[in-house]
């Protein structure tokens, strides 16, 4: 991609509504733009970033054994009132008319939809267990939205919900989601902690948040300092394999982790000193076993291989795709801008010509954009005709984990600079080297 003809328009001077690090840097990257309060315009490179985490989510979704639809956005009241939620959900909740005077809702969650559909199809325990997810666009009427895409009232939405025949079947797909959260955000440069939530209105007795450490989170959390050494469960994980997955569960909740509203000082306080950490902490996912809350007054039932009927055990598992984007970038920054881990990152490489109009310097980063792109990396070729320094800034900004850089001295010793973002590492090395490097 050339940046001559991209779309991204950075901005010098930080809005002064954006209150914290991830708002501020995502508006001067020009990655997205307020629309309205709590609602925002994606741009060529937060959407760039915004595909490759759900690229990532739905990868691990389906090693997980979970199947992708597409619910509406708006929904009908009638549903809601079935399950006792319509009137006890709040103002959250947009309510909107149809021209025919029908009552509906732009959706804020999707437990009655999905039990809808599912007890319209499913008629037997030979047709579970069942993991139904999609991404899909959501609206909560925050009272206050604030922090950017932190805290939006538009915001993008992973939601998967589990259905089983009884309890020890849905502790094993709740096992299965547990697991495959902690492998999601590790694919994207996270550690994530899981800790026992408070279930809201959703609703259950079983729930686990999944927190990122950042200076500037916006909860106060606890926990055993050994978490940050785990080692993540890897991909060739059986999902079905209960005892194995109730181990990985058990080890991960074994030792303290807890957010201010579960914090229990004394527990906390007999972990030895050296263990303890107390931090701030983002929020990345929320996982619910809720039994038959939804399924009992939907009557979502299935025969069972005793001949009754059974009413469905349930669960549901959220992340915030949209929300991701912030996390990420209040967990990876500096004073220059954005540290994109690898995996999410909009471009792997960008690539400055310090001297465009040069012969050597144009005919080296054409050699290098064709052979990176070759090697399958997205690569921004900052061709403008601009001062080096306004190109160190962009690049420094929008923070793609290589940066090349092909001035006219470096050049004339047949060599490139390549520059390590997250580290600051450089090295000057011959075109097919510094390829070689990129790659490695």
């Amino acid at each position: 991609m050339r940046l001559s003809r991209y779309f991204l328009p950075n901005l010098r001077e930080t809005p002064k509504e954006a209150e914290i690090v991830s708002h501020r840097l995502m508006l001067r990257a020009g990655m997205i733009r307020q629309q309205s309060a709590g609602i925002y315009a994606w741009l060529p490179l937060g959407l760039r970033v915004l595909k490759k985490i759900t690229a990532i989510i739905r990868e691990e979704q389906e090693r997980a054994g979970a199947q992708e639809i597409l619910m509406p956005t708006i929904q009908s009241a009638d549903l809601w009132r079935e399950s006792g939620r319509y009137d006890a959900y709040g103002k959250e909740m947009l309510r909107i008319r149809d021209r025919h005077d029908r009552e509906m809702l732009y959706g804020p969650t999707n437990e009655e939809m999905v039990t809808d559909i599912v007890r319209s199809f499913v008629r037997s325990y030979k047709d579970l267990p069942l993991n139904l997810y999609h991404i899909q666009w959501k609206f909560r009427d925050e009272i206050r939205p604030r922090f950017g895409t932190m805290r939006s009232r538009e915001f993008l939405m992973k939601d998967a919900y589990s259905f089983d025949i009884d309890a020890a079947g849905a502790r094993h797909s709740y096992n299965k989601m547990f697991v495959a959260y902690l492998r999601t955000f590790a694919r994207m440069g996270l550690k994530a902690i899981p800790m026992q939530a408070d279930t809201g209105p959703i609703g259950g007795d079983l729930s686990h948040e999944f927190i990122i450490l950042a200076s500037t989170g916006e909860s106060e959390v606890f926990c055993h300092r050994d978490f940050l050494d785990f080692s993540v469960p890897p991909a060739d994980t059986d999902f079905d394999n209960a005892e194995g997955l109730q181990a990985l569960f058990d080890r991960w909740t074994a030792l303290y982790a807890a957010t201010s509203e579960k914090h229990d000082p004394a527990t906390f306080d007999a972990i030895s000193t050296g263990k303890q950490v107390s931090a701030r902490g983002i929020e990345v996912g929320h996982i619910f076993y809720f039994g038959t809350k939804y399924s009992a007054p939907l009557k979502a039932t299935v025969t069972g291989p005793d001949g009754q009927e059974h009413t469905l055990h349930m669960g549901s598992y959220g992340i915030g795709p949209s929300r991701l984007v912030a996390a990420i970038v209040e967990a990876s920054h500096d004073d220059a801008g954005i540290v994109w881990p690898d995996a999410v990152a909009p471009f792997h490489v960008s690539l400055l010509n310090l001297k465009v109009g040069d012969q050597a310097t144009d005919a080296a980063s054409l050699r290098l954009e064709k052979a990176l792109a070759t090697r399958g990396f997205d690569v921004l070729y900052d061709d403008r005709d601009e001062r080096p320094g306004a190109k160190f800034a962009t690049a420094d900004l929008i923070g793609s984990p290589w940066q090349v850089l092909v001035g006219p001295k470096s050049l004339a010793e047949g060599k490139v600079e390549v520059k390590r973002r997250a580290t600051g590492e450089r090295e000057l090395l011959s075109v097919e080297d510094a390829v070689e490097r990129i790659a490695s």
